[in-house]
């Protein structure tokens, strides 16, 4: 039974607790098929994982997909996304992995132009989900504690009803942002961008294009740097004033 309910869950989910067991046993069975493209498999700069994405038409109009991390012999494999997040997991998905190979930052496309992520702490061969919900949702909780949500006259409970909510990794993640000029510490931190519009508005209100923050794996918690603060004063756009 033990067996049966680590193949079916995949890894354990809660943060803190006991990490996930390498399931050696693990594959996506033969009702899955293998995205054979290239640019859909993607290799950890260690060259220890690779992770694989497998579909499934679920219905008639509906497709489900999962994502496998396996060793680079391919003999263990972990699913990474559970089920409880089969309805986020319609689409194709990109991942990232931080420099050091310890971290990836799953991509995910939820519907048209909706975009949100997801973060997995590695341990050899073992993965678990890194934040007690998906990195998307913790980017949201953290715009709506700042001024900029008061500012444009919208409350948390908003986030179900504006157009295109977008989460994104924002390029520079491959070298920790020393293209940016950033001097920061190994695989630490993510810089992710927020973006949303107001299209299914009757009555516009402002909204947002890029604006940004910064996201620190060791301690779980969000900062908006200085230049970044800069640039966020300028991410809001406006209604245009109607026409008399």
């Amino acid at each position: 039974m033990a067996a049966s309910w680590l193949l079916r869950t995949g890894f354990v989910v809660l943060l803190g607790l006991a990490a996930v067991a390498p399931a050696s046993a693990a594959n996506p069975g033969s009702e899955m098929t293998k995205l054979t493209d290239e640019d859909d498999t993607f290799t950890s700069p260690d060259g220890q994982v690779i992770i694989e994405q497998y579909w499934k038409d679920k219905g008639e109009y509906d497709r489900v997909y999962e994502y496998w991390a396996f060793d680079a012999k391919h003999e263990h494999g972990v699913l990474l996304n559970r089920d409880q997040y089969t309805d986020d997991a319609r689409y194709p998905a990109g991942f990232r992995f931080s420099p050091n190979s310890q971290w990836v930052v799953r991509m995910q496309k939820l519907g048209s132009g909706t975009h949100t992520l997801f973060l997995y702490r590695r341990n050899g061969s073992r993965f678990s989900e890194a934040t007690p919900k998906p990195l998307g949702d913790m980017v949201w909780d953290y715009f709506y504690s700042q001024p900029i949500s008061r500012q444009i006259h919208r409350k948390s409970g908003d986030r179900d009803s504006i157009d295109h909510p977008q989460i994104h990794l924002v390029k520079g993640a491959d070298d920790n942002y020393a293209s940016q000029g950033r001097h920061w510490p190994d695989s630490r931190y993510l810089v992710l961008s927020l973006s949303f519009d107001a299209q299914g508005e009757d009555h516009p209100l402002p909204w947002v294009e890029d604006w940004q923050c910064v996201f620190d794996t060791k301690t779980d918690k969000f900062s908006i740097p200085s230049d970044l603060a800069k640039n966020n004063a300028e991410t809001i756009d406006y209604p245009a004033p109607k026409r008399k």
